[in-house]
């Protein structure tokens, strides 16, 4: 296992930081979360699109038509604007706040992995708080496809990162952070999402292995996602097995709650550790 050395690693998903009811951002959930960030976190946040969707609705009156990924491209670049100022305004003002725009190429080469290691640490340091997201608006994903099938043919563990989940279980490992937190709409995993006397509080294990087993059982439970295009409960446990393979507790909890009494075991949440 490596050395845990950074605090936290926060993710926070598209629909968890929408008013769906609304079509519209939840302002509040931002601000409350923004405000609890600190130097030695670092925020993994997607919404950029779909913030990027409403704001133009907004001011248009319909949606963009035309080319799918052309359309993505665009309401990102106009979402990733947005986002960052939303970031800047409620961040503790004491604090900096950088943005940090990933492709899968940079996790993939050790120099550029490492890059990102040790600007990660420079934050820390210098009472900074990096906000990360894939980059979106200069994303293809044709050329992206090939370029991970090129990948494929020379390495076993290909990092892809699309999906937010994903790199933020990548930026955990590269930071070795103590615990990554995954903001959802949700409690946590439930055995049956109707339910919410199902919701799974703990998973734990006292090897690696013996935690992942009880991981690939509750994966059984998942199905289907908050959105097209989102890959839903069952990745996140995927993703999380290669935090935890690193020594770094996992917890899927609501982004309606403080994350300080989510850290501090205050309000329902899935958390999967080794004992």
């Amino acid at each position: 296992m490596k050395n845990l050395n950074f605090d936290v690693v926060v993710k926070i998903g598209s629909m968890a930081m929408i008013q769906k009811a609304k079509d519209d951002i939840d302002y509040n959930r931002i601000a409350n979360l923004a405000k609890t960030l600190r130097p030695g976190y670092i925020l993994v946040s997607s919404g950029a699109t779909e913030i990027g969707r409403i704001d133009y609705i907004h001011r248009n009156g319909s949606e963009l038509r035309g080319d799918l990924e052309e359309i993505k491209t665009d309401y990102a670049a106009q979402g990733q604007a947005i986002l960052m100022g939303l970031y800047r305004q409620f961040v503790d003002p004491k604090y900096s706040v950088r943005q940090v725009l990933v492709e899968h190429m940079h996790f993939n080469d050790a120099d550029k992995a490492e890059h990102l290691r040790r600007f990660f640490y420079r934050a820390a340091n210098q009472n900074a708080i990096p906000i990360v997201n894939y980059n979106d608006p200069i994303s293809d994903e044709e050329t992206r496809r090939m370029e991970i099938a090129a990948l494929r043919e020379e390495a076993e563990e290909v990092v892809e990162c699309v999906d937010n989940d994903e790199t933020a279980a990548v930026v955990a490992n590269l930071v070795g952070a103590k615990r990554l937190v995954i903001l959802t709409s949700t409690d946590g995993i439930y055995r049956d999402v109707n339910d919410p006397s199902t919701l799974i509080e703990e998973i734990a294990g006292k090897t690696v292995e013996e935690l992942e087993l009880k991981i690939d059982e509750a994966m059984a439970f998942c199905k289907g996602a908050s959105r097209v295009g989102a890959n839903g409960a069952k990745a996140k446990l995927q993703y999380a097995k290669q935090a935890i393979e690193n020594g770094t507790e996992v917890i899927i909890a609501n982004a309606k709650y403080d994350l300080n009494d989510i850290l501090e075991g205050k309000v329902k949440s899935t958390v999967m550790h080794l004992i």
